[in-house]
């Protein structure tokens, strides 16, 4: 929140030619980009509960909230102050305000409780409220995303499901029967491991006959959220990898005290939400899905936790270049606005054609997941390589709009670029995702066909993409050739995705990125209207 009239005018000079503070602004009604990609993802009826949510999240306050939680990081509290063990994590309280609007905006309940167009509306959601803080936006998508992996096990789903659609925070460590809302995590990687998740060592062991029940031994080298209600995991049985839900509390009443925090991570960015390195000792949990069979059961939680990294990465570049949009707009630099410069314009138009189609790219995707296409398993990893790969050069350069002034903690740009390389490491870095298209590419006909009609229905509406797409090559490609191969089926898809809808800045696309590509944004000199770009793109005011 922008300090109430401080003094301007000092004792060597006047503090002017400053642009005024971005707040209180609708995060959703003023960007363009977004509510279109929205209608066209079947959310448009959505767009009046959008724009009041917008309208809080672009507050002064709420803004303010995403500064304090990442200014006072999360601490690790092992033990009361008499030496009895508690496993906790305390925050700041901006960020149990902001974990609060989130969630009771139904972040993570509207895919599951029979709103229409849910996951498009999850995703308008989740892609507001990141651009105020990215870090609460990740309890928020495991709890959505680990919905269809808990239908593995009618029982225990049958609990937990409706705790997750009461769409309601309660920050309270207690056991889950007792509070109003659950946030849902989970601990996958080890420090040998890594992705590789068959090269976990954590056992677990059958404590009844059904071998419904079981008791974990082992570590996990990340958990997010650790204040999370409970966890999936996985742990090995004489059958193989097995998915488990770990409860932060016992059924009957007592704390999981095999579930341990061993100490938090100094993480890069991201810093409101705490990660945490974790031990099971003898920690009680309930199998999901088949023993043995644990990667696959977790597969539709990786799915849909890519979906969320594709939003988060496109509204972080929205929130970078939104600041450099405003910047830009109110400077004054030789005798005329920055925006009014024509390299300046080159860049930011640039910016803007990137954010806009990384934004309908992740909101096609959306729509494909709402729909149950076979598109969306290879859209998702194309998105999740491509537009996660493109945001931390896009924030610098964002930030290098601003000068100096991008470059120090007091402004938002420092912290969107530290947080900007997580979402192209969480959930697969960039080798995983393109090895995992290779995957698609040989064994999932039906998504490669779904993808060959996406971009048929863009043929014939411009010449540089029919140019493009004519020499795409759908064949599985070798391993060390697989980057190349995602990059290029990437963009085309987004220039596909732009085509299709009849996106103002689809042809400025084809240009910038199809047939006139330059490897630095406002490099490339192709022939786009840069005025009406850069005017669709800035935001407007609440």
């Amino acid at each position: 929140m922008a300090p109430y009239r401080p003094i301007g005018v000092l004792g060597t000079h006047e503090a002017t030619n400053q642009p005024p503070p971005f707040e209180d602004v609708d995060l959703f009604a003023g960007d363009h980009a977004l509510t279109s990609a929205v209608a066209r993802a079947g959310g448009a009826q959505h767009a009046p509960r959008l724009s009041q949510f917008g309208r809080r999240a672009g507050s002064a306050e709420v803004i303010e909230w995403g500064r304090e939680a990442n200014r006072v990081r999360p601490v690790l509290e092992g033990y009361d102050r008499y030496g009895r063990r508690i496993d906790e994590v305390r925050f700041h309280p901006a960020y149990h305000q902001l974990m609060a609007l989130g969630l009771d905006a139904g972040i993570a309940a509207v895919a599951w409780d029979g709103a229409p167009a849910g996951h498009a509306l999850h995703a308008a959601l989740s892609f507001v409220l990141g651009q105020v803080d990215a870090g609460v936006i990740c309890p928020m998508t495991m709890t959505y995303a680990a919905m269809p992996v808990l239908a593995a096990n009618p029982a225990v789903g049958g609990e937990w499901t409706p705790r997750v659609l009461a769409g309601r925070y309660d920050p309270a460590c207690r056991p889950a029967p007792q509070k109003a809302g659950v946030t849902l995590g989970m601990a996958m990687t080890e420090k040998q491991g890594g992705s590789d998740l068959r090269a976990n060592t954590t056992r677990a062991e059958a404590i009844d006959a059904s071998r419904e029940v079981f008791v974990l031994t082992g570590h996990k080298w990340f958990c997010s959220a650790p204040m999370s209600d409970a966890f999936l995991t996985l742990a090995n049985t004489d059958l193989g990898p097995t998915c488990l839900l770990v409860p932060r509390w016992l059924p009957d009443g007592e704390r999981n005290r095999g579930f341990q925090i061993v100490q938090l991570k100094d993480k890069l960015g991201d810093q409101s939400n705490a990660s945490a390195e974790i031990e099971y000792h003898q920690a009680f949990g309930w199998r999901i899905g088949e023993e043995g069979r644990g990667i696959p059961t977790i597969l539709p939680m990786v799915q849909h936790t890519r979906l969320d990294c594709v939003i988060g990465s496109a509204a972080t570049m929205r929130a970078a270049l939104v600041q450099a949009l405003w910047h830009a707009d109110h400077r004054m630099a030789f005798h005329k606005r920055l925006v009014d410069h024509p390299a300046m314009r080159e860049v930011l138009a640039d910016l803007a054609v990137e954010s806009e189609a990384a934004t309908a790219m992740g909101f096609r995707l959306a729509a494909a997941v709402d729909a149950g296409e076979p598109l969306a398993r290879l859209l998702t990893p194309l998105a999740k390589y491509w537009v996660c790969k493109r945001t931390p050069g896009f924030v610098y350069e964002a930030m290098e709009c601003l000068g100096g002034a991008g470059y120090v903690e007091t402004g938002p740009l420092p912290r969107l670029f530290r947080a900007s390389p997580l979402n192209a490491i969480w959930e697969g870095s960039s080798n995983v995702i393109a090895l995992d298209v290779k995957r698609v590419l040989q064994r999932e006909p039906a998504a490669v066909a779904a993808l060959r009609d996406l971009l048929a229905s863009a043929a014939g509406r411009d010449p540089g993409y029919d140019a493009a797409l004519t020499g795409l090559d759908f064949s599985e490609p070798e391993e060390v050739a697989a980057r190349h191969a995602v990059e290029r089926m990437a963009v085309v898809a987004q220039a596909a995705i732009l085509l299709a809808a009849d996106s103002p800045v689809a042809d400025a696309f084809c240009r910038l990125r199809l047939e006139r590509p330059a490897f630095a944004y406002g490099a490339s000199h192709a022939a786009v209207d840069h005025g009406a770009i850069i005017d669709r793109a800035k935001p407007a005011a609440a």
